[in-house]
């Protein structure tokens, strides 16, 4: 038997467990258990631009109303009928919540493979390659909850800061991150402060709520944190970037209306009050900059044109090992992982991230693998 987890994609808190007899694979096929994965509210933001970007059509449930949700982990090759898949192969990459997947690989050579089923090949490649383990320089089996939980969001937080960079800062002096405490945020922040004392280094402040200012502070990678009550304090003579990350329409008005033509560029990446994501009228007679959709592998194929594939993986891999340090810092780590199994903690956890009510430390790790 197949277990996936189906969303209704008009509403995302209505959810059902399909549980169907498993096919037989056709040649040119593997079939891979899906060991663990990661859920994130990076993944509340795939469901709430599931249409928009295309996210539902990874793994289409059969059904127009309802999707999977894809997430980041590890699968392991359980059944093969591909010559370059052995069973037993272990690999990192794009999956559905689900206990398996059957692939299709193409393009495969020593370093990992492409899902090349007819349904995916239209669909952006930096979301259908598997990394074989055993090739992937940076892999730790001690580290694979690190890895499913941050190395996806941290390869976005990496491009921003390059886009933001690409473009000289807009011409701003600081960048305003809200949501400062999520994991996405902060691994922006993170890299945006490596530029410290170089020249044109803007700089990082973060908004949060309340009940995460405390853990936010302790990062250590902003320059300042402020409260969402508190935007009275935000320096409005400097202009600035608004890097969104909260998908709220309330606070994006308000930081427009109080920098307007100082606000250089805004632009949205996540969605944590993905509820509000297609408000009618939100960004309707905004002062400044129209706010535009951040889209990370855009500036990806922007930087393997100019560095080349291995080039972009090198600086990124530089970046993540020395995000790894205080991330998994022996004394006062960025990151605890939470592991669950099973339908009812993955539902649990799933409803956590859509109410907001996860801790900013936690990282859940989860299974549906027997």
């Amino acid at each position: 038997m197949t277990l996936r987890m189906l969303i209704d994609r008009h509403d995302l808190r209505s959810t059902r467990w399909d549980d169907t007899p498993a096919r037989a694979l056709a040649d040119g096929e593997v079939r891979f258990r899906v060991d663990h994965f990661a859920l994130t509210a990076n993944n509340i933001t795939y469901a709430a631009f599931g249409d928009a970007m295309h996210y539902w059509d990874f793994f289409p449930s059969g059904d127009p109303a309802t999707g999977c949700l894809p997430v980041w982990g590890f699968g392991t090759a359980t059944e093969s009928r591909h010559p370059d898949v052995a069973v037993g192969e272990h690999v990192y990459g794009y999956w559905p919540i689900a206990d398996e997947l059957i692939v299709q690989p193409a393009r495969a050579n020593a370093a990992g493979f492409l899902d090349g089923a007819e349904h995916r090949r239209a669909l952006h490649t930096i979301y259908n390659h598997y990394v074989r383990c055993a090739a992937d320089p940076g892999y730790r089996a001690e580290r694979e909850a690190e890895q499913a939980l941050l190395r996806p969001l941290f390869t976005t937080s990496f491009l921003i800061d390059d886009f933001v960079a690409d473009n000289a800062g807009f011409g701003a002096q600081q960048v305003l991150l809200s949501s400062a405490s999520s994991k996405t945020a902060y691994g922006t922040a993170f890299c945006l402060a490596q530029r410290r004392g170089q020249s044109g280094a803007l700089r990082v402040v973060g908004l949060t709520s309340p009940a995460n200012l405390a853990f936010t502070r302790s990062l250590g990678c902003y320059d300042e944190v402020l409260t969402y009550d508190e935007l009275a304090k935000l320096d409005r003579g400097s202009p600035a970037v608004y890097i969104d990350f909260s998908g709220s329409a309330g606070l994006r008005r308000q930081i427009h209306e109080a920098f307007d033509t100082a606000l250089m560029h805004s632009c949205s990446v996540g969605g944590t009050h993905w509820d509000e994501l297609g408000a009618k009228g939100a960004n309707r007679d905004l002062p400044g900059p129209r706010p535009t959709l951040f889209f990370a592998p855009a500036q990806a194929s922007k930087r393997i044109e100019q560095w080349g594939a291995a080039g972009l993986q090198q600086r990124l891999a530089a970046a993540w090992v020395a995000f790894m340090q205080p991330v998994t810092s022996a004394q006062t780590p960025w990151l605890k992982v939470v592991s669950g199994q099973g339908r009812q903690a993955v539902e649990a956890v799933y409803r956590e991230l859509l109410d907001g009510r996860t801790a900013p430390q936690d990282g859940h790790v989860l299974s549906l693998a027997a």
